[in-house]
């Protein structure tokens, strides 16, 4: 029955900033009207809605102004050099002080973070194979952390 994520939707201050903001991010632009604007995210199969409004003083909480976008794992590795390239600032997550991106074994997947020019919370994130005894592995651990755990362990 369901197949994927259709729509997806972030409040937004200025509708033309916005704009400009997820065209730099590399989003091909769908349509607008008067207060909203589209995003393709997979051409034909998915987008974001951005919605101008002062719903965009809501304070933040994932549930609420958070999107992830699927990127490879090689993308992830980049990701840095990537939002440097774009003028954005990557954010640490959570009680982190780190911005590197970082693996969590225990869910199989890896993340960076930034935010939009409203306070959105916005993810780079891919899937990550982990080997069966690396499952429990709750801890978060930057990309050279993770590597070199899952070389010792193949070893």
């Amino acid at each position: 029955m369901i197949m994927g994520l259709y729509e997806a939707h972030l409040p937004v201050k200025n509708l033309e900033v916005s704009i400009k903001f997820y065209r730099k991010l590399g989003l091909e632009f769908a349509w607008r009207d008067e207060d909203t604007a589209f995003f393709w995210l997979e051409k034909g199969k998915s987008w974001l809605g951005l919605w101008e409004g002062k719903e965009y003083q809501t304070p933040y909480h994932p549930s609420l102004r958070h999107i992830a976008f699927r990127v490879t794992y090689q993308d992830l590795t980049e990701s840095l050099k990537w939002l440097e390239s774009i003028k954005v600032e990557a954010v640490p997550f959570g009680r982190r002080t780190s911005i590197e991106p970082f693996i969590r074994p225990n869910q199989g997947n890896a993340s960076v973070y930034f935010n939009d020019p409203d306070g959105n919370s916005l993810e780079l994130m891919c899937h990550v194979e982990v080997p069966s005894e690396l499952k429990h592995f709750a801890e978060k651990l930057s990309l050279e952390d993770w590597e070199n755990l899952v070389s010792s362990k193949l070893k």
